[in-house]
């Protein structure tokens, strides 16, 4: 069975170091979006990267960082992208978040088959 709707995808860039409450912001982001009941998301470790600052993260062995780039990959209905958007400007103070409209193609078993 496919089904077809249209949806919003959000892309969180933020730093591995980066912390809210003494967690992880990227784990805080997605415990919250789970308990917001959002349709899904999720985290992806960059190898390397550079942001506002200009500086290279590396997982190099000669440039070895702790701060290496996270992507944190949100889809979901645009009603409850606009619900959830309140809570992350809240929790994240440097970083950057974009936004596009995507048609998503979602595959699951007809039980009735």
């Amino acid at each position: 069975m496919k089904n077809e709707s249209t949806a919003i995808l959000l892309r969180i860039f933020i730093g591995e170091s980066d912390h809210y409450k003494g967690k992880p912001l990227y784990m805080y982001i997605v415990e919250m979006l789970k308990a917001e009941g959002i349709a899904g998301a999720t985290v992806f470790r960059g190898i390397a990267g550079f942001g506002k600052h200009s500086r290279i993260h590396t997982t190099s062995i000669l440039r070895l960082s702790t701060d290496m780039p996270i992507l944190i990959e949100v889809s979901d209905l645009e009603e409850n992208i606009e619900r959830i958007r309140p809570k992350l400007d809240e929790v994240i103070n440097q970083g950057l978040i974009t936004e596009e409209k995507v048609k998503i193609v979602f595959y699951g078993s007809d039980k009735n088959k």
